[in-house]
This record gives C-alpha cells, structure tokens and sequence, in this order.
C-alpha cells in the first residue's frame, strides 16, 4: 500500500507540471501570405523570411511579455485571389493576431476583405495598387509605396533623364502591373510623351516575340516593361535583345530582385527600373544584413519591407500590452521609427509612403542612378 502511494505521488509529479506547463504556455500567432509556389514564388519565399527573420530578432532581444514564444504561420497565395482568401480563412482558423502580406495586390484586395470583418491588422510589403489602402478598412496597412507615386516619379525620369520624346507600355494584365503601367502611361502624356502603343501579354506567357516584334516596328525611345515578377520580365528582355529592339528598357519595382541579372544576364545590363529608395549605410540595414544573408542569400525586393512590416506588428502588440485589434492598431500609428527599409510612419490611411527613385543596371547590380528632386546620383 504505501508503495502504491508513492507511485501515484510520482506519477503526479510528473504529470501535474506537465499539465500546468501545457495550460500556462501562451504563444503568440503570426501569420505572412505570399506566392511559395508558381512564378513568383523567389519573392514570395524573400516575403516569408523577412517576417521570420523579424521574429528571430524580437526573441533574441527577449521576445513578447507574457508569452512563451512567437508561432509563425506562412501562407501560399500563389498570387491567385481565391487561394489567397482561402489562406486568410486558415490563419483566422489559426488564430494569429496578425498578418504580413501579400505580395500581389489581387491577392491582398480580396484577403484583406476577409481579415478586416475579423479585426485581424494587416500590413503588405509588397501590394502597390492604389485600392489596397483607399477603400477605407481600419486594419489594412502599407509598408511599401503606392504606383500613383511610382508611376509620376517614372515618367518624371523618363522625360527628364532619358529625355524621351515617344514610348511603347505592354502590361501582362494584373491588377498591380496593369493599373501601373495605366499611370505611366497618363504621367508621360502629361508630360508630353507621345504614347506608340500599349499592349498586353498574358501571365504565364513565355513566348513574346508578337509584341517585341510590334514594339520594334514602333521604335519608341522607352519601352515600358510592367510585369507581376522578375522571371517574365527576364525572359521579355533577353527576347527583346535578341530580337534587337533599340528602345530604352524601363521597368518596375516587381523586378528588384537580383534574378532578374541571374536569368537574363547581359541582356540586363543598362536597364532602368523605379523602386523605393533604402539605405544600406543605416545601422539597422546592417544589422539586418548580418542576420538575413548568411541564412537566406542576397537581399531581394520585398524582404526589407516584410522585415519593417513584421518588426512594426510585433512592436505595436508589445506597446499595447494586449492582442486587442483596437489597441494594436492605435500603437501602430504611433510608431516613428527608424527600419530596415526607410522610416516608419503610418499615415491615417495605413499608408507609409515611398521615396522612388531610379535604378540601372550596372555589372549585374542594381546601381541608384537618379532621384526626382536632384536628378542623376553622384
């Protein structure tokens, strides 16, 4: 008898903090949509291990109060607009009190519909289209910039830089690239720029030799190139070298991605693109840059953003003292800080603006090469 006591006080022992440790255990849900598969997957993969890289770093300077350890839960959107709302239905299944993403703005439109019913704070990195903060949610968010800043800053360039006097746009028809290239193509009229034609391709296309042949027949100075990704937009410009098209080729933010030299090469070299201005020489770009390349490569187009974005999310639950949607997003527009990317600041809107500038191509890197205020870059 009494060494069956001992027994069952052992099995107690045992069990009791077992129990209590799984009860008492808190984590923190996080959760980031972006394509891991199809095309766009490299930007999409760049998205998810910047917000993991943000959660590495917030738990190595001693994590969330109250919690034990932060979850995260990445999403495949694959860029396709009912599978991006079905990831958004997942992560409210799972319960993450927040959301990174997403990369394409016809999937982050319909995504966001779905958080915002459920108060669920949303801050893509990488959605540009104008709708993704004007429709009025109170959670939706914007680390990146917006294409009605994008598309002016462009044909500014455009004009005063390259000094072109005609250009020829071909989009592949999504809501980012074409809604894009729509505003570049407004922007240059303004300015005087005789617009020689605007076609479409479709995504998924890998032939464009119809529309390169066009666009050499037109001869414009600028061909715009205004494709979701930098695998489509590497293939149109190897085909366009080859097929010796004289136009400038200028392009968008969706092919800041170093591939973009890796797949086409020399056919790369002198190309222009518009992107936000970053900082490498801050402090924090560094020491983001010690933690993300030896894990996960040469920063790419979005990781930045995805990092900024994350990093603002897990700052603002930590001010709030609380998963409480109201009050993470009242600490989210306080925040004024220093990123990775620029400066964070939300506007009333969720937006936080973007500084574009223009990049060449130069031995197969991304060179800044002019700003709208002063001009070509010294």
């Amino acid at each position: 008898m009494k060494k069956r006591v001992i027994s069952i006080m052992a099995i107690g022992f045992i069990i009791v903090p077992f129990l209590f440790g799984t009860v008492c255990a808190k984590t923190l849900k996080i959760g980031s949509m972006s394509p891991l598969t199809g095309p766009y997957a490299s930007d999409g993969t760049d998205i998810k291990n910047g917000v993991r890289t943000a959660i590495q770093v917030f738990e190595e300077a001693g994590g969330m109060p109250g919690y034990d350890k932060i979850e995260f839960f990445p999403q495949d959107t694959a860029c396709d607009p009912r599978q991006a709302v079905a990831a958004a239905n997942k992560l409210l299944n799972l319960e993450v009190v927040g959301v990174v993403g997403a990369y394409c703005s016809s999937s982050t439109i319909p995504a966001s519909e779905v958080l915002d019913e459920e108060s669920i704070p949303m801050i893509t990195p990488a959605s540009t289209h104008q709708d993704v903060t004007d429709r009025g949610l109170k959670y939706m968010f914007r680390m990146c910039g917006r294409d009605d800043d994008q598309a002016p800053a462009a044909a500014k360039f455009i004009k005063e830089s390259l000094g072109a006097k005609t250009i020829f746009l071909v989009d592949d028809k999504t809501t980012y690239s074409q809604g894009l290239a729509d505003g570049v193509e407004a922007a240059c009229k303004k300015l005087g720029i005789k617009v020689l034609g605007h076609e479409h391709v479709n995504q998924g296309d890998k032939d464009f030799s119809a529309i390169l042949t066009m666009a050499k027949l037109k001869n414009a100075d600028v061909f715009y190139m205004s494709l979701q990704g930098f695998s489509p937009a590497s293939m149109m410009t190897l085909q366009a070298k080859r097929l010796g098209l004289k136009s400038q080729i200028v392009t968008q933010d969706a092919v800041f991605q170093p591939r973009f030299m890796e797949v086409a090469k020399d056919a790369a070299e002198g190309v222009y693109l518009t992107y936000g201005f970053t900082d490498p020489s801050t402090p924090e770009y560094k020491a983001f840059e010690e933690k993300y390349v030896p894990q996960y490569g040469a920063i790419a187009a979005y990781a930045t953003y995805a990092f900024d974005g994350a990093t603002s999310l897990l700052k603002a639950i930590k001010a709030a003292g609380s998963t409480d949607p109201a009050k993470i997003k009242a600490e989210l527009m306080k925040l004024d800080y220093q990123g990775v990317a620029k400066r964070i600041k939300f506007a009333a809107n969720g937006d936080s603006g973007s500084s574009y500038i223009a990049f060449k191509v130069v031995d197969g890197k991304f060179v800044p090469y002019w700003e709208p205020e002063n001009g070509l870059i010294k």
